[in-house]
């Protein structure tokens, strides 16, 4: 128990020791800790989240954790304070056997910064093991005739320690016969060897028992030991020798098993038993005795099992070449394997995203790898790559690691996802190779506006459409993905005389489906335009318009609308009293129909038909103006007064229609003609009657009056003249030739004032008021001039036949 104690307490020294002597290169971004072996599981080795500056309560938010070469993991880190401690306890000889320094590596990486810090383990040995003997008794025989001072090679100790740790010295006691020297042998060594240092009787001692000690240097000493026992013989006089006394031989990794390495010759020249040579191993290791066989008559060393350059590059043997005396020699053998491309590279994928947004920056780190390859040499060495033309680049991180990063700008309307193979290729030949594949997919963010199928969309709609009527779709595509592809529609502001637009049309946000709210009247509005915007649901949403034209089209909805005659007001004109004379040619003019449609195209093309007459066959309309016209010339039994319906129709399907009423009144003086204006006026009821009757009186007094004060004027004048002709003829004639014509002397000068003055009279049956109009061809400022009669004719000149060569003209009349 004292002795346990005070063994733990210089562990725990020898830990403090090394936690203090912990150091990082900063420069390489390495941490470097060492740590006793055997330390129970989860000693402290280091700080690792104080060294690397990581926040505590982010590790696992961060992705830490820890990577270690090889199938056994000894180390760990704990995950609330940050530690690197032992995960299992740690013999340095188990993991590193006779390597002077003993080395764990492993790797912190950080997920979430795609960073990787290596950290070195040295694993310091401690005093745990004892020297040993590989057999706990020894046979050594000689002659008695042995000389003295005679060297015996003894059988080595092992201690799996290093250094001070491993065996220092040697002791022999029990016979003063024999001494104990201790040689440096090859590579360094220590052999002990037998001296005989007094000469042996085998009278007197057939056999002496010796006892071997092998001590290492550590604190405490510990210590291994040995029997000897020697046998004295009879007397042998040669040893066996061999032809080297070291061998040394090459041979690849990739030998086959049961191929001979080395055929080792021992000659010893006595006869019989005693020069009869067998061969065995002096020395050889644990692993060495599984991998090589020794044939002991033959002396080939021959391959049992096979060699691994990475498991052991070099070999040392002891052999003994012994006759049948019990005398030998021995020999050493260094079998070094030479290094063959029999491993592939090692390609580890340490760290990987598996999703990256499209809009990450050129430069981004998507994977860490780590590359080994267990070869030396050029087969060592290796080259990565990545396959195919990715927008990514393989850039050297540290020591054996690479980072893979985004080379350029990703775009996943283009590529949503990658696999991207990485190889790698040693320097052997031929060369091995093997590949990890990275599968990326690449996460949309809304970096495309809706766009339209069509930049503009027009459709024609007819008029009187019901109201929630599908006018079209409008449809737009988003290339995004998700939430960012998803498109809304909604209409722009605009304004439809005077009302806005969303009185008229709307759009449903999910399909683009545009209806009509209320009928279009295409008389009111007769083209809609426009803007339907089409917006996605990211963040920020992005946008684009589309122009939307909606041509209104007619429909045959309007009947024809006569202005001339006026509209009664009940869907037909009303009757209009025209004058017309009976002397009239055929085709004179004797009134015209003026109609209008508010439709459109076909639909406002309208024609006119005679539809009912007093007299069919007397008037004639003409089909697309509307005149009415004499279709022949009026007869003696033609009545004076005729009524005239005239038609106006559209092209439209139906067509509509509406009539126009006329009364024509024949006449061949203004006598006739007032009693037929008067017989007009005692048609009209009522009190309409009476009001035409006070305004024709008024009119037909006025003109009365009018011609009988400026007749009586011109007679004044035609007789001031006369007679001044006769009280001073002019000279030189005789007497007065004649008196210069006038063109306002006789009837003819009546009628010419009568039609400078003639007044268009309008007559309606259903007006209550008359109306009297000039006619606009007549001239009151104007008489017209008759050519001077031949010869003197009398003052007053009264020709019957004048009126009826020259009847007054009849105008139109209208309300």
């Amino acid at each position: 128990m004292r002795a346990l104690g005070t063994h733990w307490g210089r562990r725990e020294r020898a830990l403090l020791w090394c936690v203090l002597g912990a150091a990082w290169e900063a420069a390489w971004g390495q941490l470097r800790y060492s740590v006793p072996e055997e330390m129970p599981k989860g000693s402290f080795v280091g700080d690792v989240a104080k060294d690397l500056a990581l926040q505590l309560p982010a590790l696992h938010e961060r992705g830490v954790r820890l990577v270690s070469e090889g199938g056994t993991q000894y180390l760990s880190l704990h995950g609330k304070t940050g530690h690197l401690v032992t995960a299992e306890r740690i013999d340095r000889e188990q993991l590193c056997g006779s390597v002077q320094q003993c080395v764990l590596r492993c790797e912190v990486i950080v997920d979430g910064e795609m960073k990787v810090y290596e950290i070195e383990v040295e694993i310091k040995d401690i005093n745990d093991n004892a020297p040993s003997f590989e057999e706990s008794e020894t046979q050594v025989r000689m002659s008695e005739m042995t000389a003295m001072g005679s060297r015996f090679l003894l059988p080595r100790a092992h201690d799996p320690d290093l250094g001070r740790n491993s065996v220092q010295s040697y002791e022999l006691s029990g016979d003063e016969h024999f001494s104990l020297s201790v040689q440096k042998g090859p590579g360094g060594a220590e052999r002990p060897e037998l001296v005989l240092a007094k000469a042996l009787d085998r009278e007197e001692a057939v056999s002496h028992e010796l006892l071997l000690r092998a001590m290492d240097g550590g604190e405490p000493s510990r210590t291994g030991t040995a029997r000897l026992r020697v046998t004295v013989l009879d007397v042998n006089d040669n040893a066996p020798v061999f032809s080297q006394a070291e061998y040394t031989v090459r041979v690849p990794e990739d030998v086959p098993v049961g191929s001979t390495l080395l055929t080792l010759t021992a000659t010893d020249a006595d006869e019989g038993t005693n020069g009869h040579v067998k061969y065995s191993f002096q020395t050889v290791s644990v692993k060495a005795s599984k991998i090589f066989r020794l044939d002991s008559e033959e002396g080939r060393i021959t391959l049992v099992q096979n060699l691994d350059f990475e498991k052991g590059d070099s070999y040392e043997l002891e052999v003994q070449a012994r006759d049948g005396g019990e005398l030998f020699d021995t020999a050493k053998v260094t079998i070094s394997v030479t290094d063959v491309n029999d491993n592939e590279p090692e390609l580890t994928v340490s760290s990987s995203l598996t999703e990256i947004s499209e809009d990450a920056q050129p430069g981004t780190v998507v994977a860490l790898l780590h590359v080994r390859d267990r070869d030396s040499g050029p087969n060592g060495e290796v080259r990565c790559s990545l396959e195919g033309s990715v927008p990514f680049r393989l850039q050297s991180s540290r020591g054996s690691y690479y980072s893979v990063v985004t080379s350029r700008e990703l775009d996943r309307e283009k590529v949503s996802e990658y696999n991207v193979t990485v190889r790698a290729l040693d320097g052997g030949s031929p060369p091995r190779w093997s590949s990890a594949v990275l599968c990326l997919r690449v996460l949309d963010v809304n970096d495309n506006a809706p766009v339209f199928s069509e930049a503009r969309y027009s459709a024609r709609v007819r008029e009187n459409n019901a109201a929630g009527a599908l006018l079209l779709r409008v449809r737009a595509r988003d290339a995004d993905w998700g939430a960012n592809a998803r498109v809304r529609y909604r209409l722009c502001e605009g304004v439809v005389r005077g009302a806005a637009l969303s009185s008229y049309v709307s759009v449903e946000a999910e399909t683009g489906a545009l209806y009509a709210l209320r009928p279009f009247d295409y008389e009111e509005v007769r083209e809609v335009g426009l803007w339907v915007r089409a917006e996605d649901s990211g963040s920020p949403s992005l946008s684009s318009n589309a122009s939307v034209r909606l041509e209104i089209v007619d429909e045959n909805d309007n009947a024809p609308q006569v202005l001339y005659p006026p509209s009664s007001g009940l869907g037909s004109s009303g009757s209009v009293v025209e004058l017309a004379s009976r002397s009239w040619e055929p085709g004179s003019l004797v009134a015209k129909v003026v109609a209008v449609d508010a439709d459109a195209g076909q639909n406002a093309w309208l024609s006119y038909e005679l539809w009912k007459a007093t007299e069919p066959g007397l008037f004639r309309v003409g089909l697309h103006s509307g005149e009415v016209r004499t279709a022949r010339s009026a007869l003696a039994r033609d009545a004076s007064r005729h009524s005239v319906v005239v038609v106006v129709k559209d092209h439209g399907r139906p067509a509509l229609s509406a009539t126009a009423t006329l009364t024509v009144v024949l006449a061949e003086s203004v006598a006739e003609l007032l009693w037929e204006l008067g017989s007009a006026a005692a048609a009209v009821p009522g009190e309409a009657s009476g009001g035409l009757t006070r305004w024709l009186v008024v009119a037909v007094a006025a003109v009365s009056c009018l011609f009988l004060a400026f007749l009586l004027l011109l007679l004044a004048l035609r007789l001031r003249r006369w007679r001044r002709s006769q009280l001073l003829p002019p000279p030189g004639s005789g007497a007065l030739r004649a008196v210069p014509g006038s063109p306002f002397v006789g009837l003819d000068g009546v009628r010419a004032f009568l039609r400078s003055y003639s007044h268009a009279v309008s007559l309606t049956a259903d007006s209550r008021k008359s109306q009297l109009r000039l006619s606009p061809d007549s001239a009151c400022d104007t008489l017209p001039a008759r050519p001077p009669p031949a010869e003197p004719k009398p003052l007053l000149d009264e020709d019957p036949d004048a009126a009826r060569r020259d009847p007054p003209s009849a105008v139109p009349v209208s309300e």
